[in-house]
């Protein structure tokens, strides 16, 4: 998930570098599923629009509602209309991947929508032996002592989780408990592992993998602000890396922020295609 809007980019659907530790182009349809399956799971309704991907969460902001694919652009005048009939009275984006067809982008500037952000698709292979250093074996952070990363379930801690992310990601504190609720009852719960960082008894950073269709989609990257800069996010993301290797997972996945992409290209993350986001006026 994201908040800020990112720069331009790499071409809509560029090739994947030739890279060894990056999956072959034919593994994106994973990842894209893999995307799709986690935004999804955040529908209370189970909404069904022709041709649409679409999510429907309820809740007063747009990381959790919106359309993650459009099938056909051959109607996309009526799809655009389902879709913000369905998404009344609600923030939504619209995620135009290459999963979409390519004249998506056009399309929905030509129906009214308005580009928000281009963000970076990054991927890694979970494969061959894990090294020090490389996000898949245990990270020390010297600067954060008694700092550990921990699985979180239901309960208390759950709730913890969601107000660390929540704060980090500007949402209103009303939202917070519908927020819980939504995490709690998500239908997919045996494929999330939701992980904290926890210091002093205390939740300061949070991430949120997927292991579905071969890939460890991770979400929800976030340090509390005061203990940012100081490895958290690191140990986080490779905590996460190393949940997805032990689900026998093949490929890592994430859509970064301009802030997160420097650190996961340091963590042998490579952008190998973006999203681009859409909003339609009210």
């Amino acid at each position: 998930m994201v908040n800020a809007a990112g720069e331009a980019r790499a071409p809509l659907g560029a090739p994947m570098p030739s890279e060894g530790s990056v999956p072959d182009p034919g593994s994106m349809a994973a990842v894209f599923a893999n995307f799709r399956q986690y935004l999804m799971g955040w529908d209370t309704a189970q909404s069904s629009v022709s041709d649409l991907d679409l999510f429907r969460s309820g809740l007063l902001t747009p990381q959790f509602n919106g359309v993650v694919r459009l099938r056909s652009v051959s109607a996309a005048g009526q799809a655009v209309a389902a879709a913000r009939g369905a998404l009344t009275g609600l923030p939504w984006w619209w995620w135009v991947g290459p999963d979409s067809p390519e004249a998506t982008a056009d399309e929905l500037r030509r129906h009214g929508g308005d580009q928000l952000a281009v963000l970076p698709v990054m991927v890694r292979s979970l494969d061959g032996p894990s090294a020090p250093g490389d996000g898949l074996a245990p990270v020390c952070i010297d600067d954060v002592p008694g700092l550990r990363v921990e699985e979180v379930g239901d309960g208390d801690r759950l709730a913890e989780l969601v107000r660390t992310y929540r704060t980090s990601m500007g949402i209103a504190l009303p939202l917070e408990a519908e927020l819980v609720r939504l995490e709690s009852r998500r239908e997919d719960h045996t494929d999330i592992v939701r992980l904290a960082a926890v210091l002093d008894g205390r939740v300061v950073g949070t991430t949120v993998v997927i292991a579905a269709h071969g890939v460890a989609g991770i979400f929800l990257v976030h340090v509390a602000e005061r203990h940012r800069r100081r490895g958290i996010g690191a140990a986080l993301t490779a905590a996460a890396l190393r949940c997805g290797r032990l689900r026998s997972m093949r490929t890592a996945a994430l859509v970064a922020s301009p802030a997160g992409e420097p650190l996961y290209r340091r963590l042998g993350f490579t952008t190998s295609c973006e999203y681009r986001l859409f909003t339609f006026p009210a």
